[in-house]
């Protein structure tokens, strides 16, 4: 009787092996860790984050903030952070010697309504047009966007090379800083931070709303993550477009949350519209092209960078 039952008992634990050893262990969900600067550009992030769109979609999501595109560049650079908010400029920086980065979707863009950045002239400047622009300095983060679309716009006033000055003030906070006390006469900043200035006196010299082809923020990954799991990178694509479905539909139900996560100024709680958020798309190779022209004019890249090793639209949902 003894042995019987021992060898139930051995023969159940046989089983259960068995059965312990055929069962699939549970696979862990893919984290992305996504390097984000304060601006509203990144509210689809906060947005995904708060309804639980990134674990519908099968990704855990991390975002670290950071203060300035240099300090995202380092980050993403030491392999701290998988994705970014950035520009195609900084794409093609990273890729310059080997394809290490690649813009998988838009992240934000300039519409004929609906501004990202504004050249804007402090208060006390004197600055009323862009003509009063010649030959003033004006803060900007070199070798980004900013740079690119300030030297676009004035080159579309008719200013001449020599005419355009700038001074690299990386930091947006300390931009909006030197612009309040004067110690920058103009800058180029984005909404709403720049509607905010203009609430409290600085003008409104230009926008991108006369060229938005020209304006526009990209979400990129490192090709690395890209190659070793698209299906993250995939799911977190879904989950952004389904956050910016909520915020086209209804974006000003985010305004609490917009503040909390400093991306609205509190005293514009109540007057800033949220604007309309891109769909799925990524840059034409017209729009690369032409930032590409502009980063070896300026002397910042001086290889070709090719649109294919930029621009990954098959992640796409």
């Amino acid at each position: 009787m003894k042995n019987r039952l021992f060898s139930i008992i051995a023969l159940t634990g046989i089983i259960a092996a068995l059965i312990t050893g055929c069962t699939p262990k549970t696979q862990q969900t893919p984290l992305l860790k996504i390097a984000v600067i304060p601006v509203l550009d990144t509210m689809p992030l906060y947005v995904a984050q708060q309804e639980g769109l990134f674990e519908k979609n099968g990704v855990q999501v991390e975002l670290i903030p950071v203060a300035s595109g240099p300090e995202r560049d380092q980050i993403i650079a030491a392999g701290g952070a998988d994705g970014m908010i950035n520009e195609i400029v900084s794409v093609m920086f990273f890729n310059k010697e080997t394809p290490t980065v690649q813009a998988v979707r838009y992240a934000r863009a300039a519409t004929s309504g609906s501004p990202l950045f504004r050249i804007l002239a402090g208060k006390d400047s004197g600055i009323a047009s862009a003509a009063d622009l010649k030959g003033v300095p004006i803060g900007v983060s070199d070798g980004t966007v900013i740079a690119y679309l300030t030297d676009r716009l004035l080159q579309a006033e008719g200013f001449a090379p020599g005419e355009i000055q700038t001074v690299s003030v990386p930091s947006i906070t300390d931009r909006v800083a030197l612009l309040g006390n004067g110690q920058l006469q103009a800058a180029t900043l984005p909404d709403p931070l720049a509607s905010l200035q203009m609430q409290q006196g600085a003008v409104d010299i230009l926008d991108d709303t006369s060229h938005p082809e020209y304006s526009f923020s990209v979400y990129s990954f490192r090709k690395a993550i890209i190659n070793d799991n698209p299906q993250a990178v995939k799911g977190f694509l879904k989950a952004i477009e389904e956050a910016v479905a909520l915020i086209n539909a209804n974006g000003n139900q985010y305004r609490p949350l917009m503040i909390e996560q400093k991306l609205l100024p509190p005293p514009l709680a109540e007057s800033f519209d949220v604007p309309q958020f891109i769909t799925a798309g990524v840059p034409s190779e017209a729009q690369f092209s032409d930032a590409l022209a502009w980063a070896q004019e300026k002397g910042l890249l001086t290889v070709d960078v090719n649109y294919a090793d930029c621009v990954n639209a098959s992640l796409l949902p």
